[in-house]
Parts: C-alpha cells; sequence; structure tokens
C-alpha cells in the first residue's frame, strides 16, 4: 500500500510558527517530507525552527509577517512561491487571546483577537488560493479551538470564543467555495494543550480542578498528539475530507 499520508515534494505554509502549535505543526509536516515557509511577527524566533527542519533534509524558508497587515501577506505570499514555487498546504495558526469578559473587554482587545484569529485566517487564505487555483490543487488547514464549538462558564474569554467560531464556519464557507478547484478546507480544535498562551494557567490548581471536571481524559494535550491529525489533513489521506472541524481534546466537546 502507498504511503498516502506521503508529503514529498510538497510546499507548506504555517504561521504562527514562532512558538507552541506552529512549531509541532511545521516539524509534523517536514517529517513526512514537505518544505515549509514559517511564518511569525517574531522572526528571530523562526531560525532554530528552520535550523531543525533543515536537518531533516528539508527546506525551510523563514517569512517575517503580521497576519493582520495584507500588505505584510503579499509580501510573503510572493517570497514563498519566488523561493520555494508553490503552496500546496497552507496552515492558518496564529493566534492571540484575550482573557476578559464582556463588561471588562476593551474595544481595543476584542479588535487584536479579532484581526488575528479571524481576519488573518480570511487575508492569508485569500492571497494563497489563486496559486492553488492555478494547479488545482490545494490543503488549507485552520487552527480553530474546541472553544470555536462550545463556550465555558470557568474562565472568561469572550472574544477569543468568538473569533474561534468565526473560524470554524469560516471553514465550511470556504470549503464550499473551494470544492470544486480540488482545495480542502479543514479545521483543528485543540482542547487545551501547554502552549505560550496557555502557560500561565494550565498548571495552577484551580485549572486542575476544572479540567479534571470537565476533560473526560482528565489531562492536558502533549506534545505530538496533534501530529497526526495535521499530517491527515495535508495529505492525500484526506482528499474526501473537507468543510469539517476536528477537535482533538480529550473527549472535552463529547459530554
Amino acid at each position: 500500500m502507498r504511503n498516502i499520508f506521503d508529503l514529498t515534494g510538497k510546499v507548506a505554509v504555517v504561521t504562527g510558527a514562532s512558538s507552541g502549535l506552529g512549531i509541532q505543526f511545521a516539524k509534523a509536516l517536514a517529517s513526512q517530507g514537505a518544505d515549509v515557509a514559517v511564518v511569525a511577527r517574531r522572526y528571530e524566533k523562526l531560525t532554530a525552527l528552520c535550523d531543525d527542519i533543515k536537518a531533516m533534509g528539508r527546506k525551510a524558508l523563514p517569512i517575517k509577517c503580521d497576519v493582520t497587515k495584507e500588505d505584510d501577506i503579499k509580501n510573503a505570499v510572493k517570497k514563498i512561491i519566488e523561493e520555494l514555487g508553490r503552496i500546496d498546504i497552507l496552515v492558518n495558526n496564529a493566534g492571540v487571546a484575550a482573557g476578559d469578559g464582556i463588561e471588562t473587554l476593551s474595544e481595543e482587545d476584542w479588535n487584536k483577537v479579532l484581526d488575528t484569529n479571524l481576519k488573518g485566517v480570511y487575508l492569508f487564505t485569500k492571497h494563497v488560493v489563486p496559486y492553488m487555483k492555478e494547479r488545482h490543487y490545494g490543503k488549507i488547514i485552520n487552527t480553530a479551538s474546541m472553544w470555536g464549538v462550545v463556550g465555558n462558564a470557568a474562565l472568561p474569554a469572550t472574544a477569543y470564543h468568538a473569533s474561534k467560531g468565526g473560524v470554524v464556519n469560516l471553514t465550511r464557507a470556504l470549503a464550499g467555495e473551494l470544492a470544486q478547484f480540488n482545495i480542502t478546507v479543514n479545521a483543528i480544535g485543540p482542547g487545551f494543550f501547554e502552549s505560550e498562551m496557555t502557560k500561565n494557567i494550565v498548571y495552577s490548581e484551580e485549572f486542575k480542578k476544572y479540567l479534571n471536571s470537565r476533560c473526560p481524559m482528565k489531562r492536558l494535550g502533549q506534545p505530538g498528539e496533534l501530529d497526526g491529525i495535521v499530517v491527515y489533513l495535508a495529505s492525500d489521506a484526506s482528499s474526501y475530507t473537507t468543510g469539517q472541524t476536528i477537535c482533538v481534546d480529550g473527549g472535552w466537546t463529547a459530554v
């Protein structure tokens, strides 16, 4: 049986690749043979990641880009095409959070979260899709969240919930629009994983009680436990899967 998860010869782009899940996604795709352009505002943090990808025998291209700025994205996509020749896989992973409820959330923080988490997905996809349409092939993977499909009563995160819910339905809308061009669009809905965004809360005793009461597996996601889903959605194994948000959350959204 051929390896339907093989990404040899493919070019992937991962946004938000300077930390956390973005690093894991980039390495997972490279491990299956993809060359990877890694994108983030903090260019200096991309160097070590590129070294790791090159050590796997793959090409790695660091790109400084703010996904809330359309000109940055235009320039980034142009450089990726010039350097790597194509874009087969786009992982829209850049994201931020603001820990406030409706009464304390500032308009500034609302805009920051929605602009990064939702508008950034729209803008990067907008400028990559023409290249995918030219080749009648593309895999778009958006990082949503289990909190894009459920609310919560413990940790105020109004803007984050709104932005990730938007990603879930944007994923459906884009899947319907782009299916005719052999472009699939899916989303991953992580549960709680340790990351730069969550590290200040996930080890508190209060959070541990919350986790134990809500998550059937009663633990955080571990490094590597998202590798399988991103490779699946990036590969030909998922050629008939589109418009889906797949939660990897220890059963959180199942109960």
